[in-house]
């Protein structure tokens, strides 16, 4: 193996191709992200933030840090650093077309007469998504406080999960939302040139910590499910596995919506039909098939 150290522009650090592949490992079997040595120039871009931040003298240093006994919150920070959550309210707008037009109307009524209707946001993010899927709800339910709807919203990454509770928006996200939204569910900050939703929206959204490649403590159904733009940080192994898992945990026509450059692979292409651009309907037949044994690998 080549662990010739490789300094940045700078000559600030010294970065191994081993110290490179204990991170990555790291990556990969605590997150599921998959660093190929491609990405060892960003790797090493990203972290030398975090070594600047915590004052450490050398990768060797923050290598100890990630590994010892306190190392857990250190690896969500350096999550943090690798990932990118850049994301704006009604991203893919067809999606959110799909989801008023095939879901909502049978979701809305089932929950008037009594029904249970869940939807899940699987990699929220700053929580753009959840309050958009939020305001769906209240255009076409606006008495939905009434009744037993709820959107979970979950994600990795604790900094981000904690931006998307405060739900605090710069004054330009605005311009994503529909012109009769910006007024009737958005209300200014405390702070100058910030926003956030009104307490309907905010009210309907619970949110919570939840690793994709772990234990997942959720039961569904669901009738729908997002989960966008986060199986691109996987490889083809995991990104099957996890859309096997959101199977079973769709109600029967239950949707699934994922990224604009993600694809259903592996197994799980049975369990899926296509309903347009990267959204699926879960098939009930096939999902039903699908062992409990192999959904939770």
């Amino acid at each position: 193996m080549n662990t010739q150290a490789v300094p940045d522009v700078s000559g600030e650090f010294d970065f191994s191709d081993a110290q490179f592949k204990v991170i990555a490992q790291l990556a990969y079997e605590n997150f599921g992200l998959d660093l190929q040595p491609a990405k060892r120039s960003l790797v090493y871009s990203r972290l030398t933030r975090r070594l600047r931040a915590l004052r450490l003298p050398n990768f060797k240093s923050y290598l100890d840090l990630l590994t010892g006994p306190d190392g857990a919150a250190e690896q969500s920070e350096m999550l943090s650093a690798l990932t990118t959550n850049v994301t704006h309210f009604f991203r893919e707008k067809h999606h959110f077309d799909q989801f008023r037009d095939l879901i909502l109307p049978e979701a809305i009524k089932s929950a008037r007469n009594g029904g249970r209707v869940r939807f899940w946001s699987a990699g929220c993010s700053a929580g753009q998504e959840p309050y958009s899927i939020a305001m769906c709800v209240l255009e076409a339910c606006p008495d939905a406080a009434r009744y037993d709807i709820r959107i979970l919203a979950t994600d990795v990454d604790p900094v981000i999960l904690a931006r998307a509770k405060a739900g605090l928006y710069l004054s330009e996200e605005r311009d994503s939302l529909p012109a009769d939204h910006k007024d009737r569910m958005t209300i200014a900050a405390d702070r100058p040139g910030e926003f956030t939703l009104v307490p309907e929206v905010k009210n309907l959204v619970q949110f919570g910590l939840l690793n994709l490649v772990k234990e997942w403590p959720v039961r569904g159904p669901f009738q729908a499910i997002f989960c966008r733009n986060v199986a691109i940080y996987f490889d083809k192994l995991t990104q099957a596995r996890l859309w096997s898992r959101f199977a079973p945990l769709l109600e029967t026509e239950g949707m699934l919506f994922i990224g604009h450059s993600e694809r259903i692979s592996g197994p799980a292409i049975s369990l899926f039909n296509s309903t347009g651009i990267t959204s699926y309907r879960r098939n009930a037949q096939k999902a039903e098939m699908t062992s409990k044994t192999e959904i939770s690998r």
